[in-house]
């Protein structure tokens, strides 16, 4: 399973996003993201020049709350050069947007709201936003499980294996905090999952101290 590091705090790019990135050369992550708020587009920029230049996958997340700020996010992402969009519902406008070699799209399935985002909707909803967004051409899809408000997580990431079928890229987004919770969401069909916040704060791995000992604990868990 592919562990995506969020250079994010409290769904916020942290200021300090280049140095940190900086700090962990050499450490073999392969997927490196960061939210669409936080720091200015120029710092983002420049950060998806690091990461790309180091053979790494590039990830934004969109989080803008309204219509319009996240048509803007979806606009102004395919600019930074990302590898893959994350968040959002507005398919549409993103595969219109992303197109020509552009970014892969992997929307919000269910009912996210507010910020940090909390995700509502049941199972039925979830597989059936996945199922859409799979025959409008995304490749898979960015589920915020933990942060469900009416269902069990779990129960959400089966029903996005079931909706995106055998072979498209589940990613499993928020509140990893745990080697267990990477094993459940692995069992139940998840192929990727994002830490930001529990690295930051230092607690994945009690005890262990800064990022990179942090990022480490985590690589450590993938591979047991």
């Amino acid at each position: 399973m592919d562990f995506i590091f969020m250079l994010t705090h409290h769904d916020k790019t942290v200021q300090d996003c280049l140095d940190v990135y900086d700090s962990l050369s050499g450490l073999g992550l392969k997927h490196v993201g960061f939210k669409d708020v936080g720091v200015d587009r120029a710092t983002l920029r420049e950060l998806t020049r690091r990461i790309k230049a180091d053979k790494c996958i590039a990830y934004i997340e969109v989080v803008s709350q309204t219509p319009e700020t996240i048509r803007q996010s979806i606009k102004s992402s395919a600019e930074l050069g990302v590898d893959r969009v994350l968040g959002g519902q507005d398919i549409r406008l993103a595969m219109e947007t992303f197109k020509d070699g552009a970014p892969a799209y992997y929307p919000f399935p269910g009912r996210p709201v507010g910020h940090p985002t909390k995700l509502g909707g049941t199972a039925s909803d979830v597989e059936a936003d996945c199922r859409k967004a799979v025959a409008s051409g995304c490749p898979g899809v960015d589920l915020l499980a933990y942060r469900a408000t009416h269902a069990d997580p779990l129960d959400l990431v089966r029903a996005a294996r079931r909706g995106v079928g055998h072979s498209g890229y589940l990613i499993v987004a928020g509140s990893i905090d745990s080697p267990q919770r990477i094993k459940a969401v692995a069992a139940a069909g998840a192929n990727a999952f994002t830490i930001g916040s529990a690295v930051f704060e230092e607690a994945f791995a009690q005890g262990v101290k800064g990022v990179r000992d942090q990022c480490k604990a985590v690589l450590r868990a993938v591979g047991a």
